[in-house]
Formats: structure tokens, sequence, C-alpha cells
């Protein structure tokens, strides 16, 4: 027997890799619907080899359904979660509405399953955010090892972690650089993103750091340790799809840089290319598609007595947001609710 699932924001990038991951890994789906706005009713998205129509969120009745994978943004979520959540339905929510409420556990199944349990609280489960979630994949195996003092991180974010309104806007920008004639309306971001790097992510917070970097501390800490400190800054880049992060990392404990190499290399949801030649590393294109989070640039910090660098690159719309929903549902499925 498999399970009733639900995808709410089915015609998004995110709902729509939730919905190709689903049928990927081959999740037990006895029943699937795919959720929308009212603009979107009736829109034709696939599942495997099924072409299913999506149904308006606004009155679907979600009693009997087993999970549901929302991808619909805050606003939406707050509105919507409670009714399935009430219904019986748990909601898996890539959203950040509810990742820092203390009753609802934020999960990264290769670091924190064992939170899943908490569920029962709120019938919720919160997705953190994609940064955090590739980041946290590398520095728990090591954590467990040699125990994290500080975090310092830069990333390289994709644009398509605004949406797909981003991603038009990089294409239209990049064009117009080569065909002056081309006209384009700057929409998403502040300041031209294609041939140029943003270091702005989210709002700007009092303390000058922006709501994206504020996430990627409070998140590290609830999911991995409160202890560990971190600072980020989080900068846009003209690539479509995959985040780039440079994480230097300082230990309690000395952590020799191949000890840590062999770690990662047997850590879940980990894959290690770290050759010292030209091309012995991962960047953003080659990781599109793929599940794995990559390691590259393993070194050793001597400027600090036990410090580590390194590369992680990672498919944002897989591992940090519809690759680790489906994940938690597996999870709940193998451990809670157990009908696959």
């Amino acid at each position: 027997m498999g399970y009733r699932v639900v995808v709410a924001g089915a015609t998004g990038n995110v709902g729509r890799e939730m919905l190709n991951i689903l049928d990927e890994r081959q999740f037990p789906v006895d029943e699937i619907a795919a959720l929308a706005s009212r603009r979107s009713l009736g829109t034709e998205v696939s599942f495997g080899d099924k072409t299913l129509k999506t149904q308006d969120i606004d009155t679907f009745d979600f009693s009997g359904w087993d999970f549901a994978l929302f991808a619909i943004g805050s606003d939406a979520t707050k509105k919507y979660a409670p009714i399935a959540a009430k219904a019986g339905c748990v909601v898996i929510d890539n959203s950040s509405l509810y990742r820092y409420d203390p009753d609802v556990p934020l999960i990264v199944p290769e670091v924190n399953a064992h939170a899943i349990h908490d569920y029962s609280k709120k019938n919720i489960i919160a997705n953190p955010n994609c940064s955090t979630a590739q980041m946290v994949v590398a520095l728990k195996p090591l954590h467990d090892r040699a125990k994290i003092k500080r975090v310092v991180v830069s990333t390289y974010q994709s644009v398509s972690g605004s949406g797909k309104a981003a991603i038009d806007e990089l294409w239209d920008q990049t064009k117009a650089v080569y065909n002056p004639t081309d006209n384009y309306e700057r929409k998403v971001y502040p300041k031209d993103i294609a041939f140029n790097v943003i270091p702005h992510i989210d709002v700007f917070l009092e303390d000058g750091s922006t709501k994206e970097e504020w996430k990627m501390v409070a998140e590290t800490k609830k999911i991995v340790d409160p202890s560990i400190k971190v600072t980020a800054t989080c900068v846009r880049v003209p690539v479509f799809v995959g985040h780039s992060e440079a994480i230097n990392i300082e230990f309690e404990d000395f952590l020799d840089e191949d000890e840590a190499r062999d770690i990662l290399r047997e850590a879940p949801g980990i894959m290690v290319i770290d050759k010292r030649e030209d091309g012995g590393y991962v960047t953003p294109k080659e990781c599109v598609g793929d599940f794995a989070t990559f390691i590259s640039r393993i070194r050793q910090d001597s400027t600090v007595e036990n410090g580590l660098n390194l590369w992680c690159v990672s498919d944002n719309l897989r591992k940090g947001a519809a690759l680790n929903a489906v994940q938690i549902a597996e999870v709940l499925g193998r451990e809670v609710l157990k009908k696959g």
C-alpha cells in the first residue's frame, strides 16, 4: 500500500521538481493531486508518464491525504497549511514560515532525521533554506568527529532561487548585452544580474546583514548545534541553477584534511570530487539534475589552529528544496506512517 500525496504549487519550478523527484525515486504513490492557485487552474503538469491537471487549492479537501508538499510561498502557506494539517494531512513546507517555530521540526534527513517525530505537535515539518540545506549536509559528519566552533561561509547563489521571473531576467539581460536593441525591464533584482554579482539576497536587517544570511545562521543552529557560530555573506551570481559555497570551518579539535576527505566520502548525500588538478572540482553547471551535494577543494586553513576550507555545490531546486522535501516524506513514511 502506498500514499496519497498532494503537491501544492505544482506549476512552479520547485513544485515541478517535486513531481519529478517523487517519480524518479519511485516514491510509493497510490494517488497524487497537483494543486495551484485559481489562475493556474487546469494547467497540465507531468508526473512520470502521467499528465495531471491542477486543482484549485482554495477548494481542495485535504481529508484522507497522507502528505502535502508545499511550494507556494509563506503568505499562501500561512492560509492553507493549517487547513491541511487540521484535516490530518502532514504538511512538508518549503517556505520560511515555520522554520523558526519551536514546535515545528526543521529537517535535513542526512543530518537530523531523528527530530522528525516532533511533527505531531502541529502536523507540519519545515524544509530549510536552500543555501543552508547543502551546507549542513557537509558540516554534520565533520562536526560529529571534531566539533565545529565557527563557520564563515560565502555563497554564490543561482537566480533560480528567486523563481522563474529571475531566470527570465538573467536570460533577457544576457541577450541584451549581445543585441543592444533588445530592451528589458529590471523587475527582480535591484541591479543587473547578467555578467555581474549582487551581494544582496532578501531584505536588509538592522545590523547590516541580509535575511538570507540570517537564515543560514539561525537554521544551522537549529538543525546541527546551537553552539556553532556562523557568519555568512550571500551573493547572487549569473548562474541559472546550482548554488555554490566557499566554507571555512574552525573546529575545537584538529582535523586533518585527509581524514576530513575520508569522512565526507562515507557521509550520506555527499559526493567528494577533489583532485588537485585542472578541472578536479565540481561547478554548479555540473551538479544540475543530481541528487548529491558535491564537495571539492578540501584543504587545511593554516591561519587558525584547527581550520579547514572546502567548496560545496548542489542543485538548489533539488537538495535545496524539492529533493529534501521528498526525503522528509520518505523518512516519515518509513519511520512513522509505515505504509510503503
